[in-house]
C-alpha cells in the first residue's frame, strides 16, 4: 500500500489511467490525500472495489463517522447518502418512473428533443458539443419528467458544477447553499402550482405509515435527481464521442455497423465512463480488503475508473474496442445504491451518439477549439466544453 497525494501528481486529471494502473500494480488499496480533509482510503481493483460497492459494512451516511463532517444542508438528505431502510424508502418513492418499461416509454420524446437539438446545431457547421447536445438532451429530459421544464438551467448548471468538480472547498460549500436555497423556492412553487408530474407526486406522497417526506428529504431528492439526472448522460455522451474521435478505426466501424450502438455505449462507460470514483463510503467496522485492514469509521472511495481497467477483468484494457462485450463494468455502480437513472441513461446515450453520427458524417475535433478544460476533482470525469466540427 502506498500514500499518494494526487495534488502532486502531475496530470492526474486530464488522464488519471496510468497513475491507478501504477496503483494497482502495487496493490487494490490505498491511501490517498486530496483536497478533503483527513485519510481517504481509495479502492483501485475491480472485484475488490465491486464487493465494497455491496459491502454492507461500508455506510453511505456520513454521520456513521466519528472523523468525517458534512454540511447539515437539506441536498445532503438525499438517498445516496443514506443506508438501510431510509434509502429503501426513499428509493421505493422514484423507482417506479425508470423503469425499463417507464423509460422507453420516453424514447419518442428523446429522440424528439434530439432532433430538435440538432436541427438548431448542424447548419453552423461547428459547435461545442457539450452546450448544444450533451447538456441540454439530459437536463430537458429530467426538468420534463420532474416537472420544472421553467428551471433556471445556466444557473442551475453553474451550482451543479461547482458541487460535483469543485474548484475549492469553499466554493463548493457556497454552491452547496445556494443549491439548498434555490430548490426549496423551486419545491415552494411545485406546491402552490402541482401538476402530473413525479415531483409533484413526491410533495403529496405517503409512505405506507402515512408518514409523508420531510421538507428536506424533498430537497434532497430533487438535487439527486436533477443532478444525477443530467451530470451523468452529460459526461456519457461527450466522453463516447471524444473516445470515438481519438479512435478513428471505431468510429467508422460505428458507422458501418450502427446496429453495434448497444455495444459502443457499454464500451464508452466502460472505457472513460462519466463518474470516475464513488462517492464517500464509511467503514462501520474494520474491513479487509487486499490484504490490509481499513479501520473503522474511515472515509473510502472506489475508483471506478481504474476497476473498469483491470486486466484481470477486462483483456488489453486500455483498448478501446466497441466489439468487446463490456458488461460488468462499474460505471453505474453495483449493489444497492446502483444508478437508479442507469437505463435512461443508456438509452439517451444510444438515441444521441447514433442520430449525431447521422446528422454529421464529417465529424471531427475542432483543431481551433483550443486545449480541452477538464472537470476538476475525482467525481465526475468529462471536460467542460468539446469543440467539434463537421
Amino acid at each position: 500500500m502506498s500514500v499518494v497525494d494526487l495534488r502532486e501528481v502531475p496530470d492526474f486529471t486530464a488522464n488519471p489511467y496510468p497513475h491507478y494502473a501504477k496503483l494497482r500494480a502495487e496493490g487494490p488499496v490505498h491511501t490517498i490525500r486530496t483536497s478533503d480533509p483527513g485519510r481517504i482510503w481509495l479502492i483501485v481493483g475491480y472485484e475488490e472495489g465491486r464487493a465494497a460497492l455491496a459491502d454492507q459494512r461500508f455506510s453511505k451516511d456520513w454521520r456513521s463517522s466519528d472523523s468525517w463532517t458534512a454540511s447539515s444542508n437539506p441536498i445532503n438528505a438525499n438517498m445516496l447518502e443514506m443506508d438501510g431502510p431510509e434509502h429503501a424508502r426513499l428509493r421505493k418513492l422514484v423507482a417506479r418512473e425508470f423503469t425499463a418499461r417507464r423509460v422507453e416509454a420516453l424514447r419518442p420524446r428523446v429522440e424528439q428533443i434530439t432532433g430538435e437539438l440538432l436541427d438548431a446545431m448542424v447548419p453552423a457547421g461547428r459547435a461545442d458539443l457539450v452546450d448544444a447536445l450533451a447538456f441540454p438532451l439530459p437536463m430537458t429530459v429530467i426538468c420534463e419528467l420532474i416537472g420544472v421544464p421553467d428551471l433556471d438551467r445556466d444557473r442551475f448548471r453553474l451550482l451543479s458544477n461547482a458541487i460535483v468538480a469543485p474548484l475549492s472547498p469553499e466554493k463548493e460549500s457556497e454552491a452547496v447553499h445556494a443549491m439548498g436555497t434555490y430548490l426549496d423556492e423551486l419545491i415552494e412553487d411545485k406546491r402552490r402550482a402541482p401538476g402530473e408530474d413525479l415531483m409533484s407526486a413526491l410533495i403529496q406522497a405517503r409512505d405506507e405509515e402515512g408518514d409523508r417526506l420531510s421538507p428536506e428529504e424533498l430537497v434532497g431528492m430533487a438535487f439527486l435527481l436533477l443532478v444525477a439526472g443530467h451530470e451523468t448522460t452529460v459526461n456519457l455522451i461527450s466522453n463516447g464521442v471524444r473516445a470515438l474521435l481519438d479512435h478513428p478505426e471505431q468510429l467508422a466501424l460505428l458507422r458501418a455497423e450502427p446496429e453495434l450502438i448497444d455495444a459502443a455505449v457499454e464500451e464508452m462507460l466502460r472505457y472513460d465512463g462519466p463518474v470516475e470514483n464513488s462517492t464517500f463510503r464509511f467503514t462501520r467496522e474494520p474491513v479487509r480488503v487486499g490484504g490490509l485492514v481499513i479501520p473503522a469509521g474511515e472515509a473510502v472511495l472506489v475508483a471506478l475508473a481504474s476497476g473498469d481497467r483491470d486486466p484481470g477483468r477486462y483483456r488489453d484494457p486500455d483498448t478501446f474496442d466497441i466489439r468487446r462485450g463490456a458488461q460488468g463494468h462499474l460505471a453505474f455502480g453495483h449493489g444497492t445504491h446502483y444508478c437508479l437513472g442507469a437505463p435512461l441513461a443508456r438509452m439517451e446515450g444510444r438515441i444521441a451518439v447514433r442520430a449525431l453520427l447521422e446528422r454529421c458524417p464529417g465529424l471531427a475535433q475542432d483543431p481551433d477549439g483550443g486545449e480541452l478544460d477538464w472537470l476538476p476533482g475525482m467525481l465526475i470525469r468529462g471536460v467542460r466544453s468539446l469543440p467539434v466540427r463537421w
